[in-house]
């Protein structure tokens, strides 16, 4: 089977991304490709951020590998906090701050569309292959549901009457925007 390094060290996507290919393509994380360390994040699209992490991985490793980078655009907030979504209540900041301080600058707001779109960059032979997914819905007023992380308890995707980290997980992933990337991903490498 083939292997792909994803280049991350957030568990949860780990888990999201390896139920989505599985069967298809063995995911291998940082650890299981003997790396360590902080990827650098420092370009201020969510093309520049995969692409920079991609290559962070293919140039240690000369491996094939994948990196994503999702942001949460919120049109009240002329498309914020965007590429700085993990990071939107500061450097260090836990999902719980980044909420607290999405639900805040909301507050009163009438207009709570918002779409999540992740970006993945796919690095096989040196040259960056880009697969994008976006769900579009709207940010609630407060936090609902156990599952998922980041902004899924705030965030219901249109036709749904709960909020992503309502669903099961297999759901999410089916209509979620990496859901959708990874989707593209699979298509290209299985053909």
């Amino acid at each position: 089977m083939k292997e792909l390094i994803f280049a991350t060290n957030n568990r949860h996507k780990i888990q999201e991304v390896s139920a989505l290919l599985e069967g298809k393509v063995a995911v291998l994380s940082l650890a299981d490709a003997g790396l360590s360390g902080e990827i650098p994040e420092t370009a201020d699209t969510l093309e520049g951020n995969a692409l920079q992490k991609a290559m962070w991985v293919w140039t240690r490793t000369g491996r094939p590998c994948f990196a994503d980078d999702t942001g949460l655009e919120v049109d009240a907030l002329g498309g914020a906090p965007g590429v700085y979504s993990a990071r939107y209540a500061g450097e260090h900041c836990s999902f719980d701050d980044n909420v607290r301080k999405l639900l805040d600058a909301l507050d009163g707001q009438t207009n709570r569309r918002a779409d999540f779109r992740t970006v993945i960059c796919l690095i096989e032979e040196g040259s960056p292959l880009y697969f994008e997914g976006r769900v579009d819905g709207q940010i609630l007023t407060q936090p609902f549901g156990e599952g998922g992380f980041g902004y899924d308890p705030v965030f219901m995707p249109d036709r749904f009457a709960v909020s992503f980290a309502e669903m099961p997980l297999e759901v999410k992933n089916r209509i979620s925007h990496r859901g959708r990337a990874v989707a593209k991903l699979v298509d290209y490498i299985t053909k």
